[in-house]
């Protein structure tokens, strides 16, 4: 059961670094994204079904068992560290595992972040901004409250709109991400990067990922982004530029706009040979591959011993698993989804 800070929060970061992760790709292993829970206060379409039956609150790591869990990783390399759900910030006591585990920003951790809906932004805004998030991503598919509501079945624009604006008063940068779906909201696309552009955001386009059964054909909701680029190109000028941000999104800069426009395309052009990430879920299961099954069981190792060397092993053992690619493909003959789990399980 989670608690109030303890003296978890207040130990010192670790800075004795144990050997790099590399994968047998040869890749480093330096981006770690925690779903601190599987629960969430929107049912947007493309992502979960309407009625969801949640993982037992009993099943769950604590918040004391993230932090340790976290730590582990961040010692053997990780620097860069989001928080994703679900929605993190339903997730109870949240905001003292953002505090504990910003005693490493700046030894070993060089970025702690976290994608949110915004629904509960407005109101833990400010206290991220003193934990030292810098950046975080608000998911936001449309700018037309009655679409708003039709896609996330439960949210409402208003409350995102103050939680950006909270956001931004107390001086974090915000980067918007947003699913391109056929039909929904392809022609609003220009809108979007307009207004984020304007408000000095990057927007990010993401394409529909065929995960988990969600009461939707995702295959009727598949856009390419290539397509959306093309269309783009009509009316803007984009510019290839190298601005990374750690993840998986290629940018251009649109001239016009004088903002960043960013594609994650895990199905036109994926992005897996230069992939930095593993995901960790809200129970201690490690996914290697966001498109991939196979996982390893770290909750095991946590709970079998306190010696951090038993765990560093886990870790090391599930690094070495690590596949070349996914397997993402959109089946238009089967249409089920090519990963069984839900995308609130690993956090995207």
């Amino acid at each position: 059961m989670d608690h109030t800070p303890a003296d978890w929060q207040n130990a010192e970061p670790l800075v004795d670094r144990a050997a790099p992760m590399i994968d047998p790709f040869g890749r480093a292993v330096t981006y770690l994204r925690v779903s601190v829970t599987d629960r969430c206060d929107f049912r947007c379409t493309y992502c979960m079904a309407e009625n969801m039956t949640f993982l037992p609150k009993k099943d769950l790591l604590t918040l004391e068992e993230l932090d340790r869990l976290c730590s582990a990783f961040i010692a053997k390399g990780v620097r860069k560290l989001r928080l994703t759900g679900g929605e993190p910030l339903v997730r109870k006591n949240i905001m003292h595992l953002v505090r504990g585990l910003s005693r490493h920003i700046g030894s070993g951790l060089d970025e702690l972040t976290l994608t949110t809906n915004g629904s509960q932004l407005a109101r833990n805004a400010a206290e991220l901004a003193d934990c030292g998030v810098r950046r975080i991503n608000v998911s936001i598919d449309t700018l037309d409250p009655v679409k708003f509501k039709t896609i996330t079945r439960w949210g409402e624009l208003d409350k995102v709109m103050d939680g950006i604006r909270a956001a931004q008063a107390a001086g974090i940068h915000v980067k918007l991400n947003a699913v391109a779906l056929k039909d929904f909201n392809e022609h609003e696309i220009p809108e979007l990067m307009r207004f984020a552009h304007g408000e000095g955001m990057d927007l990010t386009l993401i394409e529909t990922m065929p995960m988990g059964e969600t009461d939707e054909d995702r295959t009727d909701q598949y856009l390419p982004l290539s397509l959306v680029r093309q269309r783009l190109e009509e009316q803007f000028t984009l510019d290839d530029i190298p601005y990374r941000t750690g993840g998986p999104a290629r940018y251009v800069e649109v001239r016009e706009t004088g903002g960043r426009l960013g594609f994650i395309t895990p199905l036109t052009h994926n992005f897996c040979e230069s992939c930095n990430r593993v995901r960790l879920t809200c129970t201690g299961t490690l996914y290697m591959c966001l498109g991939q099954d196979d996982a390893a069981d770290l909750r095991t190792a946590l709970r079998a011993s306190d010696d951090d060397a038993y765990l560093s092993a886990a870790i090391d053992e599930a690094i070495s698993r690590k596949p070349k690619g996914h397997d993402f493909i959109i089946d238009r003959n089967h249409r089920k989804p090519a990963v069984a789990r839900h995308m609130s399980v690993t956090g995207g």
